[in-house]
C-alpha cells in the first residue's frame, strides 16, 4: 500500500468558488480546484504524493493517518 493511501482525500462542489475543491486533511493545508471533479481528484492525488515525498526528504515523520475512520458513517450520524 502506497504511503497516500493512509489519507483521506476530499472533493468537493464549493458554491462560493464555483468549482470543484480538494484538499487532504491532517496533511496539506490548501487543496486545488477546478471544473471537472474527476481531474480535480488526481491532481489531488499528485499533490498527496508529492508532500509525502517532501516530508521524507526532510526527514520530518508523517502526520498521523485519516483514512479508515469511517468518516462517512460519522457524519451521517451528525447530520
Amino acid at each position: 500500500m502506497k504511503d497516500s493511501a493512509r489519507y483521506a482525500k476530499i472533493v468537493e462542489w464549493s458554491e462560493q468558488d464555483n468549482c470543484y475543491v480538494g484538499s487532504c486533511p491532517g496533511l496539506i493545508f490548501g487543496g486545488c480546484h477546478g471544473d471537472n471533479e474527476k481531474l480535480v481528484f488526481e491532481e489531488l492525488c499528485q499533490i498527496v504524493d508529492e508532500a509525502i515525498v517532501l516530508y521524507k526528504r526532510d526527514q520530518k515523520p508523517l502526520p498521523s493517518p485519516t483514512s479508515g475512520r469511517d468518516y462517512a458513517n460519522l457524519l451521517q450520524d451528525v447530520a
